[in-house]
């Protein structure tokens, strides 16, 4: 509560000194017309689930039972995956890295062993793991770690050579220790090097065999204590393999060889194989090859065993990409990766180790890609992976958020993307299919959309899975460039790719789409379901320069109050028809070589043929101007209701009428000011003559008049799209149904089984040339972030920061709502643009659209970032849009498209009477600052200082359950939310800090209380600042743990029963307990408990689980009854049968008696 008071005065203190007394009534008078629902109650910060590829992955493992794969990371992460939509993501605090994972098979746990030398059991039986025990070496360095199946006995290898024994139940260390210096032979006198494999013989658990480094592998008999057999060679090993049938095993080693060894043959090798070594004819031994880091034996009961490993490869096959090798009787097949194998598992179907394994894939774990081999089938192909596990393809440049989108675009986004499919992938279902998804009654879904790749992909995302549903790439519509020189030239504003993707706008209602490029360009594209191929594509140069002739000073006032500037041009229909004298845009270059008029790319001048999607309407360039390279767009706006696109960047701005393909406005930031520049400029480089922005440009001409441009020239963009569709029970997630899988596209045929209020996020990335793809920008931030409006104001450029298209009152005063275009620019200034705008339908087409600045609504300290306008009773008003319409009909749909076309765009209006005061409010956020500002008097009612000794670098306008609220991201870390339109802190937490340009780049706010960023250059996490979806997080979350019976041991067969060949059980319990092996070594290693451990096993004890468990336990024991009841049954049915016997014969036998006989 005094938290809270204090607040409360500092606010008042701040509006007190912001605002005269006649402000403040006002801002009484409009607190009471509109009472704020959402509290800080309302709001808490949490995590919720983790998109994308595991970062720096290091090892995994496989339960073949509960059919589910847990990765682990450099970084000391893990990442669970079953079937699609049931992930889940860990985090040992420690952050080492995750050396060795080991499952305890369908039992709920896993065993984790990490770098620095800690051993954790995590708890798999709850929707969120945690850990219940940790146990930390002291003396002696982790290398290997082994479980037996059905065992709770874990074996851990050490640097030093030794093995130790822990107690899973308990996390203890046995007294049992196998030293180093007692398995290998007395007489040497070196050291075996570190343990890098431990396993029990699959027909004998009473033996071990353990592989040392140096090319030792000793037998260990269990029960005497000391080695059976020694097995030595000459070259490093780096793996051991049995055969299921504990006679054989094969070792890898560092010379690209493979040794297979009977366990009672000692000496030398029963074979050795040099899988891709050349076989010299003279019998000498082959040349040596690169390490086999890992082999695999797996056996099959009709056919050929199946030997898989991973290097080997000559050294002679330099640039060769990484192999996986299968030997499968006397084929070898090798398949090449992408990326280098960080690890193999061989998925068989059986779990137990003493059967034949019968491999039907192999999962390959490489340092950017997770790929399943189907073993079942000729060619090996792979599976179709369902899991988003390609966003780092290329580098995230930014990413964008779109919430309440229409029911229809998703379908249609995968009518289109399911045309994009590959072929080629296995027939057969994903083999990862654990878990379970519990389906909720009353469901609410919600959807999201993400772009991808800075060589320019979309990507868009259902709830805790993320899946593909359409890509989109450019290098259809760019030309490659031969001359590399030349691309090197015209595309030297950017350092990274010059394709990247900088910035996007997209409209879910039309589907209008909107990218801009590094290079200065923007393409624009419609959606359509139909194949189209366009002759010439279309194109507008515009040549945008800054250029200052007179210094001013600014006002005393400041910014701010209504300013009436027309300015030379901007109500022009076309900027082409005014302006001083131009220089003709098809020159390339001037008289003294200064490159002019020239683009950064060249557009391709061959017919483009366009598949079912979106297509290119119309390219936009920025052109050089004297020598000097146009600057990079830095804000971007498109309204489709209005048919026009606007973007700006250092130099100023420009609108593009998309329907006409005309540039309406084309000013620099100082001309929106006219003769009333609050700011004293500089004068840069000022221009003799200035030329307009060109217009539509044929690619077919080579040189144009004055308001014809010439054919610039363009390289490649691409992007993909992704759904993010979450289905909520009021505001909890849950999946989305009628989305299956991820990369398959693969959707529930039929009408949408639920009404969804779908949302989309948008993402784009691309790597710098020269750097690695995955890190660059990172660790750099070069932007002016003073918190001083005066050392502000001495900046000679203020870039255009901001847009956002309304319909509100244009100037101070007005009592009409129009069209308007409002402009923030990096000096905190907000600037209004009025629009006139022709009737709909046919006259839209030919009369042209009237642009006029109308002067400035105010001034905040910082960049301006997000504009929004509220109507008068605290709603928030979207911009107008126009519904979507298929642009290539023909016949009667060309009928509907015509009719679609004259409807009146949809907008959004004040809901009462003007007859009030104020009828809109404008809700403006900066760096520093955020105000809330009445329209149509400009009156600041309400103003926050949002940070002092940081900047804000993502800010929105969000739509809550119960209200509206602005969401901001600091640069120090902090996640804030200001209540509307009191600006009153509800929530304020010191989440992340920006420790990389990543984060900054791509955070983003949604509705609804989400939010999401890129959290590595392969992963996405997604977060909820939502109270009410925080308490119900549970119900988003899938079960990782399920029910599942272990199918049954292999059958002994009488023979084998009879003679003892069957497998040898050993009573671990009775070997290494502490009644026959002692107490370990104190100063040997900590146990440290879990934070939830005897909670957490509680927890594991109760629910649905464990409900089951305690049935199917009273089933047994009923079972066990039912039997024991049939077999008196049985005895008593002998009993009875043999008394009726001896009653017969004793009938028999006195039945010719008489009586006196007897």
């Amino acid at each position: 509560m005094k938290k809270f008071n204090i607040r409360k005065v500092l606010d008042g203190l701040k509006e007190q000194a912001s605002s005269s007394a006649s402000s403040g009534q006002s801002g009484t008078q409009e607190n009471n017309l509109m009472q704020e629902t959402l509290q800080s109650e309302n709001f808490q910060l949490c995590k919720t689930v983790r998109h994308g590829f595991p970062y720096q992955p290091s090892s995994m493992a496989h339960d073949p039972v509960q059919k589910i794969l847990a990765i682990g990371t450099q970084s000391g992460a893990l990442r669970l995956f079953g079937r699609p939509g049931v992930e889940c993501y860990c985090q040992h605090e420690s952050g080492a890295a995750v050396i060795s994972l080991q499952f305890l098979i369908n039992e709920g746990a896993l065993v984790s062993a990490l770098a620095d030398d800690s051993v954790h059991l995590w708890n798999l039986r709850q929707k969120r793991p945690a850990i219940l025990h940790s146990l930390k070496f002291n003396r002696e360095r982790i290398t290997f770690v082994h479980l037996p199946f059905q065992s709770k006995w874990l074996y851990i290898g050490t640097e030093k050579g030794n093995i130790h024994i822990v107690n899973v139940e308990s996390f203890t260390l046995s007294g049992y220790v196998i030293m180093w210096n007692k398995a290998i032979e007395l007489s040497s006198k070196a050291h075996p090097g570190p343990v890098v494999h431990i396993s029990d013989n699959p027909m004998d658990e009473g033996k071990l065999i353990i592989g040392y480094e140096s090319g030792i592998v000793v037998l260990w008999d269990l029960k005497s204590k000391k080695a059976d057999y020694r097995y030595t060679y000459d070259e490093a090993i780096h793996s051991v393999a049995w055969h299921h049938e504990g006679k054989q095993f094969i070792c890898s080693h560092s010379d690209g060889t493979l040794t297979i060894w009977n366990i009672k043959g000692q000496g030398k090798p029963f074979q050795t194989i040099t899988p891709h070594g050349k076989q010299p004819k003279d019998g000498k031994k082959p040349e040596p090859c690169k390490p086999i880091l890992k082999v695999e034996y797996k056996t099959t009961r009709l056919g050929d065993p199946f030997m898989i490993l991973s290097g080997g490869l000559s050294y002679d096959t330099v640039g060769r990409r990484p192999c996986l090798t299968v030997m499968h009787g006397k084929s070898t097949a090798v398949l090449e990766m992408d990326y280098p194998i960080v690890d193999f598992l061989t998925l068989c179907e059986t779990p137990y180790p003493n059967d034949f394994q019968e491999p039907y894939a192999v999962v390959v774990l490489l340092e950017k890609d997770l790929v399943v081999i189907d073993l079942a089938q000729n060619g090996y192909p792979i599976f179709e992976n369902p899991y988003p596990l390609t966003i780092h393809e290329s580098p995230v440049t930014c990413c964008e958020y779109y919430a309440d989108c229409p029911v229809d675009l998703i379908p249609a986004l995968y009518s289109v993307g399911s045309r994009q499919k590959r072929q080629g992938y296995s027939k057969k279902e994903w083999p990862i299919s654990g878990g379970n998804w519990g389906l909720g009654t009353q469901t609410v879904m919600m959807g999201e959309k993400l772009t991808d790749r800075e060589k320019n992909t979309l990507l868009f995302f259902p709830p805790v899975m993320l899946q593909v549903l359409y890509k989109l790439k450019t290098a259809k519509v760019f030309e490659k460039s031969r001359n590399n020189k030349e691309e090197k030239q015209n595309t030297e504003i950017v350092d990274e790719d010059p394709f990247a993707i900088q910035i996007m706008a997209w409209c879910p209602e039309s589907r209008m789409l909107c990218v801009a490029g590094v290079s200065a360009n923007l393409i624009i594209y419609r959606f359509s379901k139909q194949e189209i191929t366009t002759e010439v594509v279309q194109l507008l140069e515009v040549r945008l320069q800054y250029e200052v002739n007179d210094m001013e000073s600014p006002p005393e006032g400041g910014g701010g109050g209504d300013r009436d500037l027309p300015t030379p041009g901007a109500a022009s229909p076309s900027p082409q028809t005014t302006g001083p004298p131009t220089h003709p845009s098809s020159s390339s270059n001037s008289s003294d070589g200064v490159r002019d008029n020239v683009p950064c790319l060249k557009v391709r001048s061959t017919p483009l043929k366009q598949s079912p999607g979106y297509q290119v309407d119309l390219v936009v360039q920025l052109v050089w101007v004297s020598g000097e390279p146009p600057q990079q767009i830095t804000s971007l706006a498109l309204n489709s209701s209005y048919g026009l696109i606007v973007f700006g960047n250092s130099n100023g701005l420009a609108v593009v009428d998309y329907l006409q393909k005309t540039v309406l406005l084309n000013l620099g930031t100082v001309e929106l000011y006219g003769s009333n520049d609050p700011y004293q400029r500089q004068p840069r480089s000022p221009r003799k003559t200035r030329q307009p922005s060109g217009g539509l440009c044929d690619i077919n001409e080579g040189s144009a008049s004055e308001d014809r441009c010439k054919s610039p020239t363009s390289g490649e963009l691409s992007f993909s799209m992704l759904d993010l569709t979450t289905i909520q029970l009021f505001t909890v997630f849950r999946y989305c149904m009628f989305v299956c899988c991820v990369y398959s596209l693969s959707v529930c045929a039929g009408a949408l089984p639920f009404c969804a209020l779908s949302s989309t996020v948008l993402l784009s990335v691309c790597p710098p040339r020269g750097a690695n793809p995955l890190d660059y920008r990172d660790n750099s931030f070069s932007r002016s972030r003073s918190s001083s409006v005066t050392s502000i104001d001495k900046e000679a450029r203020e870039a255009i920061t901001s847009f956002h298209f309304c319909e509100t009152f244009a100037r101070k005063g007005d009592s009409i709502i129009t069209p308007c275009l409002y402009v923030g620019t990096s000096l905190g200034t907000v600037l209004a643009v009025a629009l006139n705008l022709p009737p709909a339908g046919e006259q839209r087409l030919l009369q042209p659209v009237i642009v006029l600045p109308s002067g400035t609504l105010g001034r905040l300290k910082g960049s301006i970032l997000r504009m929004a306008f509220l109507d008068n009773t605290g709603t928030f008003l979207p911009p107008a849009f126009e519904l979507w319409y298929e642009p290539n009909a023909v016949g009667a749909d060309s009928e509907e498209r015509d009719k679609a076309r004259k409807r009146r765009p949809v907008s959004v209006s004040p809901s009462t009477s003007q007859e009030l005061q104020e009828s809109q409010y404008a809700v403006v956020c900066s760096e520093k600052q955020a105000k809330v500002i009445a329209l149509p008097s400009q009156n600041c009612i309400f103003k926050h200082s949002i940070t002092e000794t940081s900047f804000v670098l993502r800010a929105d306008v969000v739509q809550m359950n119960i209200g509206n609220c602005v969401a901001c991201f600091c640069a120090n870390g902090h996640i804030m939310t200001l209540s509307l339109p009191g600006l009153r802190p509800l929530l304020d937490v010191n989440y992340l800090p920006l420790t990389d340009m990543r984060i900054a780049r791509t955070f983003c706010f949604t509705n609804l209380g989400q939010a999401m960023y890129l959290t590595s250059p392969t992963e996405i996490q997604r977060i909820t600042y939502s109270q009410e979806t925080c308490e119900n997080l549970q119900e988003m979350l899938g079960e990782l743990f399920t029910p599942v019976e272990t199918p049954e041991a292999p059958n002994r067969g009488f023979f084998k029963g009879l003679f003892g060949g069957g497998a040898t059980s050993l009573d671990r319990e009775e070997l290494f307990g502490e009644m026959q092996a002692g107490k370990a070594s104190r100063g040997l290693a900590q146990h440290i408990p879990g934070p939830q451990g005897l909670e957490g096993m509680k927890g594991a004890a109760s629910g649905v689980v464990a409900d089951l468990a305690r049935a199917r336990i009273a089933l047994d024991e009923r079972g066990q009854k039912l039997g024991e009841l049939d077999e008196r049954t049985a005895a008593m049915l002998a009993s009875a049968d043999s008394f009726g016997k001896h009653a017969h014969d004793m009938m028999l036998k006195c039945k010719d008696k008489k009586w006196y006989q007897f």
